[in-house]
């Protein structure tokens, strides 16, 4: 075993999910190949509809299905194909080795169970913890994620707290088994600013503490500025750019990218415009057979018409999907 697969956690390779509906078939993810390191915080970017949530809860199987489909892929998790495992394997994955924060937690808890019993219900799925020890358990948790009068908390149900505090029950709950793996959807994306802030800090002092790896998918590059190692930029269901988190913002090797950081307000650049990007998001009904960004793109060519490009290593930890080269204002290879 290599070295670098020590390092890894998880390994994700040649990724696909489709919706058949009455409409067509939804191409969600077309293709997707990345890889996290054991404690790594890796920040997932895109648009609405680029694929970043379906593709992560393709990993563990929780799209409904059908409709959803998983044509093709591998997801190693350790030596377990998270794909191809039985579903009471998975099941031992999820929320136990794999904790995910759902976007909505009003959605996502219970309405009619307590705080306090969809806690301990976690615990008693995914460890070997007696009766007695798990309400014990449960509030260390709340107390964990800063909500305070923890052992009262359990008897709330969820209707009688904030967003703010149902988001960090969630986190809690899938804190619960000390996760290899913490999995974000946008956990801060109903939120106001202060609650939103607050979050990101509990889950960067909980990574640090517990020493787990967190993906955290957004639309917001500003969030994961301060938060990813390294990141993963998502266009019509494929990987557009795979970069540090530093070397992206500061020279961005995909024209989707460049357009996303030109239209964020940055301190650093005081007094330029913003900009935005032209024409509208691809119809996933068409699986992309050119480069899927071309209609929109300042630096389009005719070999972007004709092939789509693959994401390629340009050296330094980076990776783009574009066959035209930003740096030299040139075709990447040849003509």
């Amino acid at each position: 075993m290599t070295q670098t697969r020590i390092q890894t956690v998880l390994e994700v390779d040649d990724l696909k999910t489709r919706f058949v509906t009455q409409d067509g078939t939804v191409h969600a993810v077309n293709g997707v190949s990345f890889h996290l390191k054991r404690g790594e915080f890796l920040g997932v970017v895109g648009e609405s509809g680029s694929g970043k949530t379906v593709t992560m809860m393709s990993l563990l199987r929780l799209i409904p299905m059908p409709p959803g489909e998983i044509t093709s892929g591998e997801a190693m998790f350790g030596d377990q194909d998270l794909l191809k495992i039985d579903l009471d394997e998975l099941r031992s994955v999820r929320g136990g080795k794999i904790g995910f924060i759902f976007q909505d937690p009003m959605t996502s808890l219970n309405p009619v169970l307590t705080i306090g019993y969809q806690i301990t219900e976690s615990l008693r799925l995914h460890t070997k913890l007696t009766d007695k020890q798990r309400d014990p358990r449960a509030k260390e948790l709340l107390d964990l994620v800063g909500i305070p009068d923890a052992a009262a908390r359990l008897r709330n149900y969820p209707h009688e707290l904030s967003g703010g505090m149902r988001q960090r029950v969630m986190i809690a709950m899938s804190l619960a088994c000390d996760p290899e793996i913490l999995i974000a959807d946008e956990p801060t994306t109903a939120l106001d600013v202060t609650i939103q802030a607050q979050i990101i800090q509990i889950v960067r002092d909980l990574r640090e503490k517990m020493g787990m790896a967190v993906i955290w998918i957004t639309h917001d590059l500003g969030v994961v500025a301060g938060l990813a190692d390294r990141v993963l930029v998502m266009y019509a269901g494929l990987i557009v750019e795979e970069a540090p988190v530093n070397d992206l913002y500061a020279n961005p090797q995909h024209p989707y990218t460049e357009g996303l950081l030109g239209s964020l307000p940055r301190l650093d650049q005081k007094g330029l415009d913003l900009v935005n990007i032209k024409g509208q998001p691809p119809n996933l009904y068409d699986f992309p057979t050119s480069c899927p960004f071309a209609p929109r793109c300042p630096y389009v060519y005719d070999k972007c018409l004709e092939e789509n490009p693959p994401l390629m290593d340009i050296g330094n930890g980076r990776k783009t999907a574009c066959w035209w080269d930003l740096d030299n204002d040139r075709p990447r290879y040849g003509n």
